[in-house]
């Protein structure tokens, strides 16, 4: 019995917040990287912080144990030193429960990497997923909003964020989601042991549709102020320009996007839909537009768009560094955008482009490769 309990192969996994439902980029990655583990064999002992969304039976299919935190959100989370997004994680009843043993610990983003700062795990085998090149992404949300409070807070946490990443990337082995950001960590950050792992994902297949779509599609969580600004824009400096269909989509969407999508007659827009809502959408769309105001990390959107969708148009912030150029159509300014929307408009997705798709996403994503690499690393095997 001793003999096969030190066979077993367990990990800790720290999860910046309830990956169940994945509904977002950050929990998809998550959440299904946990099938894929225990497929592997590996015992999960997953540690995440709840921010309202409950305990979640769905979990405990895929791990031997999950807890769950509280998040210390508010004044009593702001440091001069560590980023809010990790000092709000800083939890001692997290650091007993991991002292515990001496699993592997594999922190599931920037966020909760707060166990590196402290000295009774200096001798652990610790691993980050590094999900964005966060002080670029915070320094992006800070261009992108109106409002001065919310602009001083991604400023501050951008440069809290540039030290603590430099700080940290020396302390564990990282994986990132992008060639992009892995070479900023390399280059930038001074990291030497990071290499690029790519999304875990649905059990997705390329399902496209061919011939014409009815609308175009911009979906996307409009309660973050990037993405409301994206929707603006089209809406503002593309769509008020051509007679065309444009469909908004996404949760929490403010008054102002309402009011602006309702003063154009060929616009509309649909509140919080459910993911089925979202996925029947992005396969009617013609076109699905996907600009984007961060340049750092994997868009989960458009990878979802690009297995279930037809025309893709992005411009270099959605693609750069995420190899999938190659399947999107890119532009630069507005007036590009207009032109590309003109001639995909009255063209029809064809069986050569899903095939294209097939060939590109079929190797690039793949959750049993992924997790065998991994364990591989972690446990310092060829698995």
């Amino acid at each position: 019995m001793q003999e096969l309990i030190r066979l077993e192969k367990h990990l800790h996994i720290i999860s910046f917040t309830v990956p169940y439902p994945a509904d977002n980029g950050g929990a998809i990655d998550v959440f299904y990287k946990l099938p894929a583990f225990q497929a592997q064999g590996i015992k999960i002992h997953l540690h995440c912080f709840n921010l309202g969304g409950g305990k979640q039976t769905e979990l405990a299919k895929y791990c031997a144990s999950v807890h769950y935190y509280e998040r210390y959100t508010g004044h009593k989370s702001i440091s001069n030193t560590i980023p809010y997004i990790v000092a709000s994680r800083k939890n001692e009843q997290l650091l007993q429960n991991l002292l515990k043993d001496d699993y592997p610990i594999f922190m599931e983003g920037v966020h909760c990497t707060y166990p590196l700062l402290d000295e009774r795990f200096k001798k652990r085998k610790c691993f980050v997923r590094i999900h964005h090149v966060e002080y670029q992404y915070y320094h992006d949300l800070s261009r992108h909003t109106s409002s001065l409070l919310k602009k001083l807070y991604y400023r501050m946490e951008s440069r809290l964020l540039k030290a603590y990443e430099k700080k940290v990337v020396a302390k564990a082995i990282c994986w990132g989601t992008t060639e992009k950001d892995v070479a900023v960590y390399r280059n930038e950050l001074g990291c030497n042991n990071i290499e690029h792992v790519s999304l875990y994902l649905p059990d997705w297949k390329v399902q496209c549709l061919e011939g014409m779509g009815s609308y175009c599609l911009y979906h996307g969580n409009l309660g973050v102020d990037a993405n409301e600004q994206a929707a603006i824009w089209l809406l503002e400096k593309v769509f008020s320009k051509l007679s065309i269909p444009f469909v908004i989509t996404g949760k929490d969407p403010s008054r102002k996007l309402q009011e602006l999508v309702h003063a154009n007659n060929l616009t509309c827009l649909v509140p919080n839909p459910s993911a089925k809502e979202i996925q029947d959408m992005i396969a009617k769309a013609h076109i699905n537009m996907l600009p984007s105001y961060t340049g750092t990390g994997m868009k989960v959107k458009l990878v979802n768009a690009l297995y279930h969708g037809r025309h893709c148009v992005v411009n270099e912030e959605t693609v750069t560094g995420s190899g999938l150029s190659y399947a999107c159509h890119i532009g630069t300014t507005a007036n590009s955008f207009l032109e590309i929307i003109a001639q995909l408009y009255h063209q029809p997705f064809t069986s050569d482009e899903i095939v294209l798709r097939k060939q590109l996403l079929k190797s690039m994503f793949n959750n049993e490769a992924n997790a065998k690499k991994q364990v591989g690393w972690i446990w310092g095997t060829d698995t």
